[in-house]
Order: C-alpha cells, then sequence, then structure tokens
C-alpha cells in the first residue's frame, strides 16, 4: 500500500459491468462531449460544424470528440454528401444525459451573463422538448392534466389509463405498441424538478404538436412555444389554462 492507495492485482479478472461503466462515465466526463449531447436533446441531427460553433471549439477538435462518442455507442453518425451529421444513438442515452442534468443542474446554474442568455434560458424553462417529447413547464402542464383527467396514473410509476389510451386515439394521436420502448415512463424535469411524461405515448403527443403546430421551436435551442391555437387545444382537450403555460 502506498499513500492510502492499492494496485489492482493483474491477475484479478475485470468486472466488464464496471469496466463499461467506467467507459460510459469517461466519455462524458468531458465539458465538450457534455456541451454535445446536451444539445443532441433537441432530438434532431446535428452537422458537426454546428456543433462546433455550438460546443466553441475548433472543426478539428470536435471531430476527434464525436469519433469517441460515436465508437462508445452515445452518438449515431449519417453522412450525405460531404456533411457528417450525428445524433443521439437512441432514447435510452437521452434518458440517461436528461436525467443526469437534472440531478446536477440545479447546484450548477450560472448567472445569465446577456439579456440574451437570460431571455433563452427563461424560453427553454417555460418549455422544450427533451429529446422526442415535451418538457419544462409545459410538459409539467400537460402531465399534470393528464392526471388530473385521470389519463394517466402516477400510483406505482407512469402508467395509462384504459380513459388516456381512448383519449390518444379519440385525438388521432397513433401509439406504436410494438415499440421495444415503454409505452410511458416518468421523465424527471431538470428545470421543474418534478416527472414529465415520456415514452412512446410522450413522444407521440410531441410529434403530433409539433406536426398540427400547437407548438413552434424557437432559437437554435430546444426552445418551443405554445402557439394560439395550441392553447385552444391544450384547453379543450386538457383543461389547460394559457397561464400555465408562460
Amino acid at each position: 500500500m502506498l499513500g492510502g492507495m492499492t494496485s489492482r492485482d493483474p491477475n484479478h479478472p475485470r468486472n466488464s459491468q464496471a469496466t463499461q461503466l467506467a467507459r460510459f462515465a469517461g466519455l462524458i466526463a468531458d465539458e465538450t462531449r457534455a456541451a454535445c449531447l446536451l444539445a443532441l436533446l433537441d432530438g434532431r441531427a446535428w452537422t458537426a460544424s454546428e456543433l462546433a460553433r455550438h460546443a466553441g471549439v475548433a472543426a478539428s477538435t470536435l471531430s476527434e470528440h464525436l469519433g469517441k462518442l460515436v465508437a462508445g455507442g452515445l452518438l449515431a453518425e449519417e453522412r450525405q454528401g460531404r456533411h457528417r451529421y450525428v445524433r443521439l444513438a437512441d432514447a435510452r442515452v437521452a434518458q440517461v444525459v436528461e436525467e443526469l442534468s437534472a440531478q446536477v443542474a440545479p447546484e450548477v446554474v450560472a448567472r445569465p451573463r446577456s439579456l440574451r442568455e437570460s431571455s433563452a434560458g427563461s424560453a427553454m424553462a417555460r418549455g422544450r422538448t427533451c429529446y422526442d417529447h415535451l418538457a419544462g413547464r409545459l410538459g409539467i402542464a400537460v402531465t399534470d392534466a393528464m392526471t388530473t383527467l385521470l389519463l394517466l396514473s402516477q400510483d406505482a410509476g407512469f402508467a395509462l389509463t384504459d380513459a388516456g389510451l381512448a383519449w390518444f386515439d379519440a385525438v388521432g394521436i397513433g401509439l406504436d405498441r410494438r415499440s421495444r420502448r415503454p409505452l410511458v415512463r416518468a421523465c424527471l424535469d431538470w428545470t421543474e424538478r418534478r416527472p414529465h411524461l415520456a415514452g412512446v405515448a410522450g413522444a407521440a403527443l410531441c410529434r403530433h404538436a409539433l406536426e398540427v403546430g400547437w407548438c413552434v421551436r424557437i432559437g437554435s435551442e430546444r426552445a418551443v412555444k405554445v402557439t394560439a391555437e395550441g392553447e385552444r387545444a391544450l384547453a379543450q382537450l386538457l383543461g389547460i389554462e394559457a397561464g400555465a403555460l408562460t
């Protein structure tokens, strides 16, 4: 023993689970790579140059980081002509990134340095996408309303009730029952510190809201804004007052 540390026995078999966990932790334990993962929570594919500008690093530096994330299975890569696009590998990666953010964000969020930064932060807190579902006060308002109307049960984890399944059918939002993803799950919201609706149902609702114009994306971040049409639809379908979305 030296300095209170013991060396690992080279003949001792490695714990494969521990090895994988250490590799995963190493991949995200870098500010540039963490910035890329957070940006990609918008569910879209970004070019390497877009991510380089977002992270504030040179394209050559970013390319090295992306290579590690792709090799580690956290990102998927697509190429179209001379452009290289990357996106989060799947919903499981998004869940881990978002939930880790929810655990540490309130303790490390810095004071906004400008009015623009403050406005962007307010917009993200008001409503945003969390990979492929709604988050922020918008996501919480939808989750609370569905629970109040007995469309969603939170008694033992999240579960759609029979009335909830019928509601999706009535609104015209199809649910992929064959997906390996859970139909619904709770995702801890990093700004509200409460769970919002995720899973197949959360993704389908978010996709529908964007497709029919209930919500629109704003800015270059994940922020979304509820439109006037969306306010009317959410009030009619879920009883959500416009004031709850601002």
